[in-house]
């Protein structure tokens, strides 16, 4: 039964590209270019985003501004996805990204979003109890630290700038990007120098 489903996936993926090229909406080359810029995003290319904002303050000061712009001078195509933003972590103030409808992700910066982002538990925990959800990734935050929960949309996709560890002055960007995970840029987690 799985061949069966697969072939018929396939056959509707083909017709799809199929007609959207007869419409003239998308050549079969658009097609294939955005595919190879989809499948190149990761949450490396978003670390290395993040250590570029810690060590370049011009930098993080236009990634705050407009996410989509900086990113795309970067290199980094953001054609047809939503706006990105930049969402600053403060000792005071630490934000934790959801999709409470779906999987709202900034694919086109961290690449596919993460099984558990999707999950229903997640995005429930998120905005019911998130210092509660974030404790179980080992995030301990002082009490005096506020927690803002942002919600990434269709219309709107949300990107964390975590604070950049203590004792990493001097760090180059390659050493610092090293310590930047997938979570750190969602807000359930925090990166660490040791």
């Amino acid at each position: 039964m799985s061949t069966l489903v697969e072939t018929d996936a396939e056959t509707l993926l083909a017709a799809l590209r199929g007609l959207l090229a007869a419409k003239g909406l998308a050549t079969p080359a658009e097609i294939a270019e955005r595919l190879a810029i989809t499948e190149k995003a990761s949450p490396a290319q978003g670390a290395r985003i993040v250590a570029k904002a810690w060590t370049d303050p011009a930098f993080r000061a236009r990634l705050l501004a407009d996410g989509t712009a900086t990113v795309e001078g970067l290199g980094i195509p953001m054609r047809g996805a939503p706006p990105l933003g930049v969402l600053e972590n403060t000792p005071d103030l630490h934000h934790l990204v959801v999709c409470t409808l779906c999987s709202c992700y900034p694919r086109a910066v961290l690449g596919y979003p993460p099984f558990w982002y999707k999950s229903a538990g997640y995005r429930a925990r998120a905005v019911r109890d998130p210092r509660g959800l974030i404790a179980e990734w080992g995030t301990k935050l002082p009490d005096t630290t506020r927690i803002r929960v942002v919600d990434s949309t269709a219309d709107y996709r949300w990107m964390v700038l975590p604070l950049r560890p203590a004792g990493t002055d001097g760090w180059s960007e390659d050493a610092l990007a090293a310590l930047v995970h997938e979570g750190d840029m969602v807000g359930v987690s925090v990166p660490s120098a040791g």
